[in-house]
C-alpha cells in the first residue's frame, strides 16, 4: 500500500484508482491531505498547550485537579479525566515529595493544654491560628522560618525569618499576624511545645493581646498538622527546587512563595480549589449580602 501511495503521488497510478483500491472517496483523500489530523486531535493539541501554560504559571507544581480548575475558569469545557490523560501523555506531573519527621527538643517552661484538639475546620477567619518553625538550608548556614496560619482559609497571616532560632523569631511572626488581622474577638493560637513557645515572653504576649494559647502534646506532630502541611508544600514546591547561596536569597524566595503565590494564587483543596485570599474574599461578600 505504501508503494502504491507513492506511485500515485508521482503520477504513475491515477488517484481515483488508488482511492478505489483503498475503498475511500477521492474528496476524502484530498481533505486528508489538507488536514490529516482529526478535530478531536486538534482539540487535544490546543488543550495540551493550555495545560502546559497553566502548569508553568503554577511554578510546575500543579496536578491535574488544579489544572482542570484553571482550564474551567479560563472558559474551556472539558472533563477532568481528559486533562489527566493529556497531562500523562505529555509527561506533565505534579511536584511531589516527602518531609522527614521532626524530633522534639527543648525544655518546657509554660505548657498550655491542647485546647484545639485537632479541630482544624473552623467557620470564620480569626477563630484559630496555628504556628510552627522550620529551617531552610543555604550556603551561609540555616535560615529559620516561623509562620502563623489561619485555619479558616489556610492563609499565612504572619511570618518571620532569622538566622537564629530564638523566641523573637516566633514573637515577630505572631506580631505580624496581630497587626495584619487586628482580631476583634479572642483567637486561639496553637503551637507545639518548643522552647520558643513555652517561654514566659510568649505567654505574656498572648495575654497582652487577648489571645488564647493551645499546645500539641509532647512529640505529637499530628496535633499541629496544618502548619506541618504548609511547610511540606513550601519545601516540595519551592525550597527543594532551589540552591540558595545566601540567606537573603532564601528570604526573598520564601517571601515570593508566601505572598505572591501561596496566599494569592495557589489553589487549595481545602478551599474548594480557591486561593486563601479568594476564599476569605467570598466569606466577606457573604457577610455583606446577609
Amino acid at each position: 500500500m505504501r508503494y502504491a501511495f507513492i506511485k500515485a503521488q508521482s503520477g504513475l497510478i491515477p488517484v481515483r484508482r488508488l482511492c478505489s483500491l483503498l475503498n475511500v472517496h477521492p474528496s476524502g483523500y484530498y481533505n486528508w491531505l489538507k488536514s490529516p489530523l482529526s478535530r478531536r486531535k486538534k482539540q487535544d493539541q490546543r488543550l495540551t498547550g493550555l495545560i502546559k501554560q497553566f502548569w508553568l504559571e503554577s511554578g510546575a507544581v500543579y496536578g491535574y485537579r488544579k489544572i482542570y480548575s484553571d482550564i474551567r475558569e479560563y472558559g474551556e469545557r472539558c472533563g477532568i479525566n481528559r486533562v489527566h490523560r493529556l497531562m500523562r501523555l505529555s509527561g506533565i506531573k505534579a511536584q511531589v515529595g516527602y518531609r522527614r519527621p521532626r524530633q522534639p527538643s527543648g525544655e518546657a517552661h509554660v505548657v498550655t493544654p491542647n485546647k484545639l484538639q485537632r479541630q482544624f475546620n473552623v467557620t470564620q477567619p480569626n477563630t484559630a491560628w496555628v504556628t510552627d518553625i522550620t529551617h531552610i538550608r543555604t550556603h551561609e548556614g540555616w535560615l529559620y522560618l516561623a509562620v502563623v496560619v489561619d485555619l479558616y482559609s489556610r492563609k499565612v497571616v504572619g511570618w518571620s525569618m532569622q538566622s537564629r532560632i530564638t523566641k523573637e523569631l516566633v514573637l515577630d511572626a505572631l506580631l505580624m499576624a496581630v497587626w495584619r488581622r487586628n482580631p476583634s474577638t479572642t483567637v486561639m493560637v496553637h503551637s507545639d511545645q518548643g522552647s520558643q513557645y513555652t517561654s514566659h515572653d510568649w505567654s505574656a504576649f498572648l495575654k497582652t493581646h487577648g489571645l488564647e494559647g493551645s499546645m500539641s502534646r509532647r512529640g505529637n506532630c499530628h496535633d499541629n498538622a496544618v502548619a506541618e502541611s504548609f511547610f511540606q508544600l513550601l519545601k516540595r514546591e519551592r525550597v527543594r527546587r532551589k540552591i540558595y547561596t545566601s540567606r537573603d536569597e532564601a528570604r526573598q524566595d520564601v517571601f515570593d512563595y508566601i505572598e505572591m503565590f501561596y496566599n494569592t494564587k495557589r489553589r487549595h483543596g481545602f478551599n474548594n480549589q480557591l486561593s486563601p485570599v479568594e476564599f476569605e474574599n467570598r466569606f466577606s461578600k457573604r457577610l455583606i449580602s446577609v
